[in-house]
């Protein structure tokens, strides 16, 4: 059967989802399957829950009944209704039960040759109406409906954990899948509360492969000596608005799927160096330190152990008086800041087009650009020379992430972070590495998101609904370059480039394109 026939047979309409009324079947009672089985059976359908193992299938349902009623407890579920939901998830002991099915998502174990035998077996069990959804979360759609006889009727379907909670659903297509089946897929999660983007089947989708920067510029900082977790992780969550650190969110994700998934998407893209897996995180696996789960993990989970703190340098000597030469752009909030705590501000005109600066007693105080304090200090012959960090919000942060030029000394760098803490910001010292934390990890994920369009793996559009529904960032990285400038994105990135050597900091062709000319991702 031919694509185009296999969609006419199976009726898939494009701008209509899946009716209340139709069985969906779900393959796996793992937390996934789980969680996709109680969407769906909130939406009216009936649900088949089929696992391998009945006891995991049991423990999936007693699971079910305990959020069902935590939400009636809450006053979000009426009894009737949690009752009702409850009833229409059925235990199916095989795959035959799943016979009478209009759509059967699969979430079993992140195996290739295990989803293509099931698959296959599927085939032969549903109609030709059924719609076949995996929902891998790393594995080739392609791939996985190489075992069918009609690949066009499969297509990715993946949620993010837990399912029932997180609003984005990534609807992936093979090389072969039918856009009538991605089309009504979409429609159907839609029609449960999910917000959806599409993608190309590519290694990582969009999320997971886009979010790798996330961690992995994160474990070079630390392997530098940059800054230690709980300071890194308190400028990102404070300075870059990101809901938890990098170090935070592996320990509570567990290093071992993190890291598997960073392998896989290493693997799969013919070892782009970008994908590196950090030596770091495999020691810790390596040593059973995976986390919450097992107590200990980057930060010590055990009873008793006390909490970390970021650093803070409070400073001492506060200047009354100091001078703006030039402007500070986007970082224009901490004068103001500053100016509103007593801080007497004289303005300098500067050169034009080149970055401004504040003189703060003999320091100089300026935005990174992705080459070290140091280097910079050195170029520019001025060695009291400190650098910020890259911030959500400068007007707001409660924190600001620092670095001094190796020959900065130290009643001068003390004196900046007593001047900037009477404007309410808490300074982090970290090392002088390239980029610091928050700017090299923002300007990595824009190039990251900057690849993914340029090669057809989304558009632009689905790229920020991607990272903020499927990871809760604060700002997706198209966002990110229209508010901070591609230019300044692709200075940074270049200036990384040049430091390390590494084509692990190559900028996208898109960057190239469009930033040097001043123009944004959505002109």
């Amino acid at each position: 059967m031919s694509p185009a026939s296999a969609m006419n047979a199976g009726k898939a309409d494009e701008n209509v989802a899946l009716p209340a009324a139709r069985a969906v079947g779900v393959i796996g009672a793992g937390a996934m399957g789980a969680g996709i089985a109680q969407v769906a059976a909130r939406a009216g359908h009936p649900v088949h829950l089929y696992d391998v193992s009945r006891e995991a299938i049991d423990r999936a349902l007693t699971g079910l009944d305990r959020d069902l009623q935590f939400l009636v407890g809450k006053g979000k579920l009426p009894a009737a209704d949690a009752k009702a939901v409850r009833e229409r998830v059925r235990p199916a002991t095989g795959l035959a039960a799943l016979s009478d099915c209009a759509l059967v998502i699969e979430a079993a174990v992140e195996d290739l040759a295990i989803k293509q035998a099931l698959f296959a077996e599927l085939e032969g069990i549903v109609d030709a109406a059924c719609v076949l959804a995996t929902n891998t979360s790393s594995l080739s759609i392609t791939a996985i409906g190489a075992a069918l006889k009609n690949p066009a009727r499969l297509a990715g379907m993946h949620f993010f954990n837990p399912a029932p909670r997180m609003k984005l659903v990534e609807i992936v297509s093979g090389v072969e899948t039918h856009a009538a089946v991605t089309a009504q897929l979409a429609a159907t999660a839609r029609a449960w509360g999910k917000t959806t983007v599409h993608a190309r089947s590519t290694p990582g989708f969009i999320v997971n492969r886009l979010a790798r920067p996330f961690y992995g510029e994160a474990w070079r900082v630390l392997l530098e000596a940059g800054g230690d977790p709980a300071s890194l992780d308190a400028v990102m969550r404070d300075c870059g608005g990101f809901p938890m650190g990098p170090f935070e969110l592996m320990d509570l994700i567990g290093h071992d799927v993190n890291l598997a998934v960073t392998q896989s998407v290493f693997e799969a893209t013919f070892f782009d160096r970008r994908y590196t897996p950090s030596l770091a995180q495999q020691e810790l696996v390596r040593a059973g330190r995976l986390g919450r789960k097992r107590g200990r993990g980057i930060y010590d989970y055990r009873d008793g152990a006390t909490p970390p703190s970021p650093r803070v340098e409070p400073g001492a000597e506060p200047a009354r008086r100091i001078v703006l030469v030039g402007s500070l752009g986007m970082a224009t909030p901490i004068v103001t800041r500053l100016e509103s705590a007593g801080v007497d501000v004289v303005r300098v005109q500067g050169q034009a087009g080149a970055p401004g600066w504040l003189e703060i007693g003999s320091a100089r105080l300026m935005l990174s650009d992705g080459r070290p304090a140091t280097q910079r200090a050195t170029q520019d012959e001025h060695r009291h020379l400190v650098l910020f960090d890259l911030a959500l919000d400068y007007a707001s942060t409660p924190r600001l992430g620092l670095a001094r030029a190796d020959l900065c000394g130290d009643a001068a760098f003390r004196s900046v972070c007593a001047t900037l803490a009477r404007a309410g910001f808490a300074c982090t010292p970290l090392d002088d590495v390239a980029g610091l934390i928050v700017l090299r990890t923002v300007a990595m994920l824009v190039n990251e998101a900057a690849d993914a369009v340029a090669t057809g793996i989304c558009s632009v559009d689905a790229v920020d609904e991607a990272m903020r529904h499927g990871v809760n960032y604060p700002r997706g990285p198209m966002a990110w370059a229209e508010a901070v400038g591609l230019d300044f994105f692709a200075r940074t990135l270049a200036n990384l480039r040049a430091h390390y050597g590494e084509e692990r900091y190559r900028t996208s062709v898109l960057i190239q394109r469009r930033g040097w000319t001043g123009r944004g991702f959505n002109e």
